[in-house]
């Protein structure tokens, strides 16, 4: 997600939190974007600034916030954005994922590990039962333990006992994921979507 999508999807919170909550305090905004403070702060002045949202006082230092009818066009012109560039983002996402598991099935590869939690490895799960592959772990050096997707997630990127092929799923790095899936893993056996628009010769 560049600076500018980052930007439209906090303003998009904001109006949609103000649409339903116009007695919600600064500190609710912040916790409800996790964002701190001082940042919920600059984007509601922001959008004060734009005229999409009004702010108006009441007693005992409360205020009430307001969307402006621009602010009724604006968060419904980010919503439409937002669900066009999800419907893209899975429909070329599923692509390059089955693409590369149809390649799977040639080479007799059937158990593949993720590679990053994300919401590529999510569309990737959903992919994997269309073919006659078997999703059996995810690598990611994340805070998270345990099991993600009902599998078991393991930390660090490195070659697994009994995987016959390593799917990049990671959308923060997945440059990175690749070279240090390298250090252990046969090239020809780390899968890159082209969705990831990474380079690989």
């Amino acid at each position: 997600m560049n600076t500018r999508q980052k930007e439209e999807s906090l303003t998009l919170e904001i109006l949609q939190t103000i649409e339903e909550h116009n007695d919600v305090t600064q500190r609710h905004l912040a916790d409800n974007l996790g964002v701190a403070l001082g940042l919920a702060n600059s984007y509601l002045k922001r959008c004060v600034k734009k005229g999409l949202i009004k702010i108006h006082q009441a007693p005992a230092n409360r205020y009430f916030y307001y969307l402006t009818p621009k602010g009724f066009a604006e968060k419904s012109r980010l919503t439409a954005e937002y669900l066009t560039s999800s419907f893209d983002f899975y429909r070329k996402a599923g692509h390059s994922v089955s693409e590369l598991f149809a390649e799977c099935e040639k080479r007799g590869w059937r158990r593949i590990a993720f590679c990053g939690i994300s919401e590529l490895a999510e569309i990737a799960s959903l992919r994997a039962h269309d073919h006659d592959l078997e999703h059996v772990m995810t690598l990611d050096n994340g805070p998270m333990t345990g099991r993600y997707l009902g599998k078991p997630l393991h930390h660090g990127y490195n070659e697994q006992a009994g995987v016959d092929a390593y799917l990049v799923t990671s959308l923060t790095d997945a440059a990175g994921v690749v070279e240090q899936l390298a250090g252990s893993v046969p090239k020809e056996r780390i899968l890159v979507p082209s969705i990831l628009g990474l380079n690989r010769h």
